[in-house]
């Protein structure tokens, strides 16, 4: 259980860093950038809840 909790933990993480990166850093570079970052960032939350609720039921 403390494994999935740091991995979700670890995931949403990154998933802040690049958010808050490409809206305030990337963007004044390169807006095709910024949005690929939003992008992958979107895509990591779904990811995160399945690697914390895996194998949950398999402790019987």
């Amino acid at each position: 259980m403390r494994r999935r909790k740091v991995a979700y933990g670890i995931m949403m993480g990154v998933c802040l860093v690049l958010f808050v990166l490409a809206w305030t850093v990337v963007w004044r570079f390169s807006v095709p950038a910024a949005v690929v970052m939003a992008v992958v960032a979107m895509v990591i939350p779904p990811f995160a809840a399945i690697v914390a609720n895996w194998n949950i039921d398999g402790r019987r």
